[in-house]
């Protein structure tokens, strides 16, 4: 029995998506629709915890600002834009689903958020990275399942 699964989704905010709205102004994410299928093939329990999650990554010049003071860049942290997003996935589910948006590298704050909510399943997507691409952003989800404290079910790219 799954007492709290927690679906790291992959929230983009770039130009190649501003073309991809839906009517409401949200963004339409192939993967992001495809992880939340995958979310919607389990049989979970009316009390199952569901954590919809998106990490916003650290840019390289966010190192050296102190944690305590506030940043003076807040305007680019696209959190409205990020959370507007995830209300909407979170009005397709037929269960009960918390938000957690929180700022780092996304394969840290994923297994971070999964300790913290003690999650049984991680439900990730891949991006299908290979090559170059894969060794210099690294893979989010390679990282997620060497280091998770629970299982994870990677969720890869349909073709076309």
């Amino acid at each position: 029995m799954l007492n709290t699964v927690l679906v790291a989704l992959d929230i983009r905010t770039d130009a190649a998506m501003s073309a991809k709205r839906t009517s409401d102004g949200t963004a339409k994410d192939p993967l992001c629709d495809q992880v939340l299928k995958a979310l919607g093939q389990l049989q979970l329990q009316q009390n199952t915890r569901v954590v919809l999650a998106h990490s916003v990554p650290t840019d390289a010049s966010d190192v050296d600002i102190s944690a305590d003071r506030p940043h003076a860049n807040v305007e680019s942290f696209p959190y409205a834009q990020i959370e507007q997003q995830l209300r909407s996935y979170q009005t397709q589910l037929p269960y009960q689903s918390e938000i957690e948006i929180v700022k780092g590298d996304p394969a840290e704050e994923m297994l971070r958020l999964a300790n913290i909510y003690k999650a049984d399943l991680i439900i990730i997507g891949s991006r299908g990275l290979t090559g170059i691409q894969r060794i210099l952003l690294g893979s989010v989800s390679s990282q997620v399942v060497s280091d998770a404290p629970c299982s994870v079910w990677v969720v890869k790219p349909t073709e076309g």
